[in-house]
């Protein structure tokens, strides 16, 4: 495969986990996510924890992260890179989440139910719609009341980048999470460290980025999952416009929300069975596509 880019992609899964997922480039994670939780108390140290969170019993679903850590406080981060959009995403998210609060049930007698915080941040390269027309790139979600519109539980937080929705250029960034959000979403468009990431961490992000000091195993997987990536982004495409055209003509004779429906779902068959084509694991696909593990097997 030609590579014309300079820096790796890090919305493919080696990507992502090249740069974030590394003991060796923990210090660009830590910088990150203290960057997303604006507001509270920073992050000094983190540990990487095991990704594949199991249930009680063996007949039990299981939970894959992409990322898992905990902070020196024993607060838990669920870092999660999602490329395509899922009719369940939010369920997902919030299932996701039970596991480490069920893991620091303590086995003794003594325990007071009292909790570490649960972060969920969820780096989107889609949008969720918003009813109030209002581009949001950044959404944080926690347990409010809806009388008072105060927070009832501070311990339990979501955090969405919808990266489509961050329009800033290169002059109009201010702030380093705003750095971040810029160099998230172009850095494979890049030739150069840009005038306003000066920082030693983007220095250190724009090294452990080149593709061209990738050793032959890192490139072979590189290109693997950026196939992978091409691959669901223009079956994305073109079964957008299929089921744009779908859900017009299905509009005209059974209602025009019925027939998006089944559009939308198409869509995800479509991409299932290129994945499912390229050899990719079908958690991966369940989680890629939405679709169940019994749809994907019949495929």
């Amino acid at each position: 495969m030609e590579i014309s880019e300079r820096y790796i992609n890090p919305f493919t899964d080696f990507g992502f986990k090249k740069l974030f997922g590394t003991e060796f480039n923990k210090e660009l994670l830590t910088d990150f996510l203290n960057q997303v939780l604006q507001g509270k108390e920073q992050i000094q140290h983190l540990t990487y924890l095991n990704t594949e969170q199991l249930g009680k019993t063996e007949a039990d679903r299981k939970a894959v992260y992409d990322l898992y850590c905990e902070n020196e406080r024993g607060e838990k981060f669920i870092i999660e890179l999602q490329n395509v959009s899922q009719q369940y995403f939010k369920d997902r998210s919030i299932y996701y989440a039970t596991f480490p609060i069920q893991s620091q049930a303590s086995k003794g007698s003594n325990w007071n139910y009292e909790l570490k915080a649960v972060y969920t941040v969820g780096i989107l390269n889609f949008t969720f719609p918003d009813e109030g027309k209002q581009e949001r790139f950044l959404r944080e979600i926690l347990l409010m009341d809806r009388q008072t519109n105060e927070v009832f539980y501070d311990k339990l937080t979501f955090i969405y980048l919808e990266m489509p929705n961050f329009r800033k250029k290169e002059e109009e960034l201010e702030t380093q999470f705003d750095k971040w959000m810029y160099v998230l979403r172009h850095l494979p468009r890049l030739q150069e460290r840009p005038a306003r990431l000066q920082e030693k961490v983007f220095k250190r992000l724009f090294e452990q980025a080149e593709i061209a000091k990738l050793n032959p195993e890192d490139m072979n997987a590189y290109e693997q999952s950026l196939k992978i990536y091409r691959d669901n982004q223009n079956t994305m495409e073109y079964a957008k416009k299929m089921a744009r055209e779908k859900g017009l003509e299905e509009g005209r004779q059974e209602g025009r929300q019925e027939g998006r429906q089944e559009g939308k779902h198409e869509a995800r068959i479509a991409i299932a069975k290129i994945l499912k084509q390229n050899g990719v694991l079908v958690e991966v696909i369940e989680k890629s596509t939405g679709l169940t593990k019994e749809e994907i097997e019949k495929l």
